[in-house]
């Protein structure tokens, strides 16, 4: 009988050490950020246009906290293969799905083109002859101006993806394809929230479209707002113009149809 409280207070010792090791464990798990998820990352340069293979890709264990919508898991592999890349991908760099588009010619329906997590986005721009140069896979930037009477003009949002132009869903760049009909619209690809915004700044007032270079992936934290008055004050202007990228040249700028004229 007296081995009765110790044996019971060895296995209450042992339950309590086991306790102890599986909290540990899951606070470790928890503070490296979850559990590990396997997604794709380039083990070669992939140039833009070019179509990705089975050679150029190997496998990174991320943490979870660390992995969103645009990943591309490794067991998604066989999805990316032969598409095309919309910009270089340099060696090391986890795949995202705003990274690829397909690269086939032929017109494709616009929802597989829409890259998981996001949504196809259609924004009404002014005809113009240089929407003719805007093809699917370039990436903009977009631009609010609004206000009643003093405008000012916000940076909404950065590096977004151009899936459609007009109702061009192809990535063919060559001379004999030319758009006969002019683009009245561009359909980007953005997240719901995102949609959200471009709607209500749509709505407000206008949105302008300027393009970037595709290899360029840099975002900008927090751009200010621009507003009217920088037009006439000539400190506003020049501290405007030293925010500059040495060696940039000037975009190229498109605006949308104000809804409300």
């Amino acid at each position: 009988m007296k081995l009765r409280p110790v044996f019971m207070g060895l296995v209450v010792g042992v339950m309590g050490i086991v306790l102890v090791v599986l909290y540990m464990r899951r606070f470790e798990q928890e503070a490296s950020g979850g559990r590990r998820i396997q997604l794709l990352v380039t083990v070669q340069p992939i140039a833009r246009g070019k179509a990705i293979t089975d050679e150029m890709l190997g496998v990174r264990d991320v943490p979870q906290a660390y992995v969103d919508d645009r990943s591309i898991r490794a067991v998604e592999k066989e999805k990316v293969l032969n598409l095309s890349a919309t910009s270089t991908i340099p060696v090391g760099q986890t795949l995202a799905w705003t990274d690829i588009i397909a690269s086939t010619d032929e017109q494709r329906d616009l929802s597989s083109l829409v890259q998981p997590g996001n949504r196809a986005m259609p924004i009404r721009v002014r005809q113009d002859d240089i929407l003719s140069l805007i093809k699917p896979g370039d990436f903009i930037d977009l631009i609010g101006v609004v206000g009643a009477e003093t405008k000012d003009a916000t940076v909404l949002l950065q590096r977004v993806l151009v899936l459609a132009a007009g109702l061009d869903t192809t990535t063919d760049k060559t001379a004999e394809k030319k758009r006969v009909d002019k683009a009245t619209m561009l359909t980007v690809s953005v997240s719901l929230q995102e949609g959200q915004l471009l709607a209500l700044a749509m709505e407000k007032g206008q949105l302008t479209v300027v393009v970037r270079n595709p290899d360029d992936q840099r975002i900008l934290e927090t751009p200010p707002d621009v507003t009217q008055t920088a037009l006439t004050d000539s400190a506003k202007r020049q501290a405007l113009s030293k925010r500059r990228a040495p060696g940039a040249s000037g975009p190229v700028r498109l605006e949308t149809a104000n809804p409300n004229p």
